[in-house]
């Protein structure tokens, strides 16, 4: 497997951003009423992904350390706002549809995490392929949420009546808010019950889990090399100091002992 095909893999696989990092849970419970409503929401997001994964890349060398999060903020708004223009224009009813939560994937921790852990440090190809594999990830999981949820609440899958469902009196709690939060966790204990690696399962031993164990500070299948880099600059950073101020005790001892003899 080369690094291209291990970013998509790892997007939609290994590191898939619903079902094994649990991340952006507000899009992924709001907008899932239907199957179309999370095929849409998943389209925008990796759109956005691919895009800003790209920009950022591009100018990370320019962007200052500083202040690249508001950076990373000024490009991925530029570019929801660009897919939301879009939509409002070709697909009005669903525009309607998701309301609110197209502006809001701004803010979607997906896609600043992945601008931070990945196409900051990346090259652009890379980056592409990495946002792509994520965005993938996000929008698969989100139609299988929504399918689930509407063909239980609604009988129906993608507005299609399901024809050995003609007599079954759907549950339309399930296309309501508190069946999202119903199907994710039926879809998480599958997870758990068949050992995939996911963020909640506790059963598998820390090698498998996409975190190694450490949740609180996971950032997918970087997040041990970038802490290996930041730890070696830090003790890079330290023992530099020790030497500049060891330096700094002999230069000043000498020039003590020099004054002395005079």
């Amino acid at each position: 497997m080369n690094k291209y095909s291990e970013c998509l893999f790892n997007g939609i696989i290994k590191e898939n951003p619903t079902f094994v990092m649990m991340l952006g849970m507000c899009p992924t419970l709001a907008v899932t009423t239907s199957a179309n409503n999370g095929l849409g929401m998943g389209l925008a997001t990796a759109s956005v992904l691919v895009l800003s994964n790209f920009l950022i890349s591009l100018l990370r060398r320019i962007i200052p350390d500083k202040v690249r999060i508001p950076a990373f903020i000024v490009i991925v708004a530029s570019f929801v706002t660009m897919i939301q223009l879009l939509i409002q224009a070709y697909l009005p009813a669903l525009n309607a549809s998701l309301g609110i939560y197209i502006p809001l994937i701004v803010v979607n921790c997906i896609i600043l995490g992945r601008a931070e852990a990945y196409a900051y440090k990346n090259a652009p190809l890379l980056s592409v392929f990495d946002g792509l594999g994520m965005g993938l990830g996000f929008t698969i999981a989100l139609t299988i949420l929504g399918a689930c949820r509407e063909l239980i609440g609604a009988g129906t899958i993608f507005d299609k009546a399901i024809p050995f469902l003609s007599h079954y009196e759907p549950m339309t709690i399930m296309i309501m808010a508190p069946g999202a939060f119903f199907m994710l966790a039926m879809l998480t204990a599958l997870q758990n019950k068949f050992k995939a690696p996911s963020a909640t399962n506790t059963g598998s031993s820390k090698a498998s889990l996409a975190c190694n164990g450490n949740c609180a500070s996971c950032i997918g299948s970087e997040c041990k090399e970038n802490r290996m880099t930041i730890e070696t600059a830090r003790e890079e950073k330290e023992t530099a100091e020790k030497e500049k101020k060891a330096k700094e005790a002999q230069i000043s001892a000498k020039t003590k002992q020099e004054g002395s003899e005079q």
